[in-house]
Parts: structure tokens; C-alpha cells; sequence
């Protein structure tokens, strides 16, 4: 071995040694530096979202209407209940002395929202304004809208612009869902309202209402138009859409009789058009409505309108009072107000139909429930001589009828408590049936003078693929007495 080469076979161990000692501190470095990176990111990311968050909740808006995203963080995934709705009433000075209770009969202080329009100062019998009615508001002036009211209805224009004005009071997207537009004579069933409305998502948009009753109300304004009397419903990005575009919207329009009828046409031209939700009344009837009552539609019952322009709704009651006690029958349970359910007394032969909360029809054969749910003709058409009057089918009967065919109607009297975990209710006959033959044998149901129904506590789901309830007769109570329960209808049960 050469001397060159000894020192070659020297230094070679120490060198590499002292490599892999510079590598091991090269891998420890950037294993740090590697971590402070990563944790200098992990802050600055925090920093940025908190601070992104903090803009879109804080930073005020220039413009409220030009505001075309909505953020609605967390508070998205809350289902929809009273407090996401705003209410916008339309009324009059003149005429809120007698439409009040209508609107104070549903009102519920510090727990809904809204605003009742008006076209002037109100009254000094009115004054200090009461805190059981919606706070008040003074319509705007619309005198610039003059060259455009061409309208049957001279007040048209400052109806249709309680949206904007509505919105305008109250855009908070984060707390806002829906609009909720009513008169002052508007009576609602809020908690079926908001049951309703939930099953929509407030993101994208509705128009949710129903038409009139009456076929003619219908051709001359729209079968597109939800009217305002039974109230309708707007989600926020419609409404928010409606007030930006209100004011070209009303001089596009100056010709059209109504504010409903300029709000559908708004509405349409938005690419927007109605879901219709049946419990919507708009009550476009006269005189006696208990039969439209007693065979309401397979849908959540949520307004009626126009009860000062029919008889009261419960006999030997005015209307104030009538209206009161239906809306004790709807704080028991509103989610059954108005359903139907039918039963059979096979014995007698007969067939009891229930309008949970309002009447009892008693008939004294065996008739299928797709009779009974059509509604017996006591009322008259809104128009007098329309042809056809109404929007739905009808049984006609009259003092010539067979007894067969003409009920025992008992009307809801009293919410009796609870019982094996169902409520109790009371139906009282008021008056004694006309019919043609001798209906006084020993099948006739002229002798039931009470009736008594157990429903279920739990709420009734109405609609969207649900079944009505069935019952059955579970016990006769003395002479003059009938019990009936309420019950989920069993699998592929008929009932007729």
C-alpha cells in the first residue's frame, strides 16, 4: 500500500461522518422551519375567516335592496318558525274600529312581527295605540303614481306598495324568511302558517297563496293570483326582488283593477308564478258558510276573510263571538282545526262526519267519505247569477230532501280537558233539521243532542301524502250521548 493511499483510507471514515452529522442537522431544520410554516398558516387562516365573518355580518349595506346575496351562516339549518315571518296588513283609518278583532283575534304581542298600514293618523279613539294590535305605520305619499292609476280600485297602489314598505321595515335577512301579506279582516291560523311554510325553501322564490272560491273573481283578475283577502306568503329573495322593482313595476301596470292583481303581474314578470296552498280562504261566499266549513280541503286550514259579509260562523253567536270561539277550538289543537274524519254506526246505519273544532254532520244511512267531501251548499255565490259560481263541487239539498240525505248538525260547545291521552271536545245540536219524510223512527239520529270527540294529543300531519284520520263510534253515552275517536287510519282501511 502506497503512502498516498493510507491517508486516502485515513480520512474517508472521518469525512463521512462528518456528513451525515450536517445531514441530520439539514433534516432537523427543515423539519422545523417546516413547522413553524404550518403553524404560521393554521393562524393566518383563522385570522382571515374570523375576519371575513365579522365583515359579512357587521359591515352595514349602502343599499338594502341592491343587496343580492344573503348570508344565512348556521341559522340556515333552523327550521322555519314564527320569528322568520314579518306580517304586512293593509288598512283604513276609517274602518279599524270595526275590522280589529280580526286582526287582534291571531295577533300575538312580542312574538309576531309586523306592521299595520294605514292611510292616515288613526283616530283618537284609537289612541294611545294598544299593544294587542300590530304597531302602525302611515302609507307613503303615492301622489307621483297619479298618471298611473287607472285602476277600479282607487287605493290599489298604496296596497300593492305595503311590500315595499314591509320590507323596508324589516330586511334583516338573517332573521327574515317570509312576507306574510293580509287585510284588515284577514284572520290566520299562525301556527298552521308556519307549518306550511316550512315545508318551502325561503331561499329561492314563492309565492305562496290560493285563488277564490268563486270561478268569475278568478277570470276577471287571475287564475295565477293569490288573493290578498285569504293572505299569501313571499320568501325573502321574491320579496326583496318585488321592492326593488316596485316602482317600474306600478307604471307598467296602470290599467289593472286590484293591488293583487298588480302584484301577480309582478310577479309573473320576475319569472316567478303561484303555489297554490288550498288552506288560503279567501271566502268569496255569502250567507251560511258551514258547509264549506265542515268538508274543508285535505290541507292545513290557515285563513279566512270576508266574515263580516257572511252570517257568523257558529249559530244564536254574533260574529265577534263566533270568531272567538273557533279560536278556542284552534289553541287546543290548530293542526286538526276544520280536518275531517268519517265514521259508521253499522247498528242505526249511521255515518258521522267530524270537522274537528266546528261541527258534527250526523247522517242517518251509510254514505262513502268521497261524498261527504264535498261540501253541502248553504251558501250562495259571490256574484248573483254566475254560472258556474264556485271553484268546487257541491251537494245541493233543500226542505224537500230526503232525511237521508240532509244531516243533524251539531256545532262545536266546549274543550272538555284530556283523557287517556287525548283532548276532549264538545259538540251541541242548536237547531232541528228540515227534511221531507217522517225521519222520527227507530233509525233516525234526531235524539243525539251531544257528541264528544277524542282526538290524538300529538299534531295531526295534513297533506304531502298523508291520510285523513278514520274513527270509530267507541261508546253511545245515555240516550242523547255519542262518543267518537279519533285514529290513524289502519294499512288499506276503506272508509265507506
Amino acid at each position: 500500500m502506497s503512502t498516498t493511499n493510507a491517508i486516502i483510507l485515513n480520512i474517508k471514515p472521518k469525512t463521512l461522518s462528518k456528513n451525515l452529522f450536517l445531514n441530520g442537522i439539514l433534516c432537523k431544520t427543515l423539519v422545523f422551519l417546516t413547522l413553524i410554516l404550518y403553524l404560521i398558516y393554521l393562524f393566518l387562516s383563522s385570522s382571515s375567516t374570523t375576519t371575513t365573518t365579522s365583515l359579512l355580518q357587521f359591515s352595514p349595506s349602502k343599499n338594502i335592496i341592491k343587496s343580492s346575496k344573503q348570508y344565512y351562516f348556521n341559522s340556515n339549518n333552523i327550521k322555519t318558525n314564527i320569528s322568520h315571518l314579518v306580517f304586512g296588513i293593509a288598512a283604513s283609518s276609517n274602518t279599524w274600529g270595526k275590522k280589529k278583532h280580526y286582526i287582534n283575534s291571531w295577533w300575538k304581542p312580542n312574538i309576531t312581527k309586523g306592521y299595520l298600514f294605514l292611510d292616515r293618523t288613526p283616530n283618537d279613539e284609537h289612541l294611545p295605540w294598544p299593544n294587542i294590535s300590530p304597531p302602525y305605520r302611515i302609507s307613503s305619499d303615492n301622489s307621483r303614481y297619479m298618471p298611473y292609476n287607472k285602476h277600479g280600485m282607487p287605493f290599489a297602489i298604496r296596497m300593492v306598495r305595503v311590500i315595499e314598505e314591509t320590507f323596508m321595515e324589516e330586511h334583516d335577512s338573517s332573521t327574515v324568511r317570509w312576507y306574510v301579506m293580509a287585510d284588515d279582516d284577514t284572520v290566520l291560523m299562525i301556527e298552521n302558517l308556519v307549518n306550511v311554510l316550512s315545508k318551502y325553501d325561503h331561499m329561492k322564490y314563492y309565492y305562496v297563496g290560493m285563488n277564490s272560491e268563486c270561478i268569475v273573481s278568478n277570470f276577471g283578475m287571475s287564475f295565477q293570483m293569490a288573493f290578498g283577502g285569504a293572505g299569501y306568503a313571499l320568501s325573502y329573495p321574491l320579496a326583496q326582488a318585488l321592492a326593488k322593482n316596485m316602482d317600474t313595476c306600478i307604471k307598467r301596470y296602470p290599467y289593472l283593477y286590484g293591488s293583487d292583481h298588480i302584484l301577480q303581474a309582478c310577479i309573473a314578470d320576475l319569472g316567478v308564478t303561484i303555489t297554490l296552498e288550498k288552506g288560503f280562504h279567501q271566502i268569496d261566499l255569502r250567507r251560511d258558510i258551514s258547509g264549506f266549513l265542515s268538508a274543508h280541503p285535505q290541507s292545513p286550514f290557515i285563513s279566512l276573510h270576508h266574515l263580516d259579509l257572511v252570517s257568523p260562523i257558529f249559530p244564536s253567536m254574533n260574529h265577534y263571538d263566533a270568531l272567538n270561539h273557533l279560536m278556542k277550538a284552534a289553541s287546543v289543537d290548530q293542526s286538526r282545526l276544520l280536518q275531517q274524519s268519517v265514521c259508521y254506526n253499522k247498528i242505526h246505519n249511521w255515518t258521522f262526519s267530524v270537522s274537528w273544532g266546528y261541527s258534527v254532520q250526523i247522517y242517518d244511512k251509510i254514505i262513502p267519505q268521497s261524498y261527504l267531501q264535498t261540501p253541502i251548499e248553504t251558501f250562495g255565490e259571490w256574484r248573483k247569477g254566475a254560472w258556474p259560481p264556485y271553484m268546487f263541487n257541491i251537494r245541493k239539498f233543500n226542505n224537500y230532501s230526503s232525511c237521508g240525505e240532509v244531516p243533524n248538525i251539531l256545532f262545536f260547545d266546549s274543550f272538555e280537558g284530556t283523557k287517556l291521552n287525548h283532548f276532549v271536545t264538545t259538540y251541541v245540536k242548536k237547531n232541528h233539521r228540515i227534511c221531507a219524510n217522517n225521519d222520527d223512527d227507530d233509525h233516525s239520529s234526531n235524539g243525539v243532542m251531544k257528541v264528544h270527540v277524542f282526538s290524538p294529543m300529538d299534531k295531526l300531519h295534513v297533506g304531502d301524502g298523508n291520510r285523513k284520520e278514520c274513527c270509530d263510534i267507541i261508546q253511545p253515552i245515555g240516550m242523547d250521548s255519542m262518543a267518537i275517536k279519533l285514529r290513524t287510519c289502519m294499512k288499506h282501511e276503506i272508509i265507506a
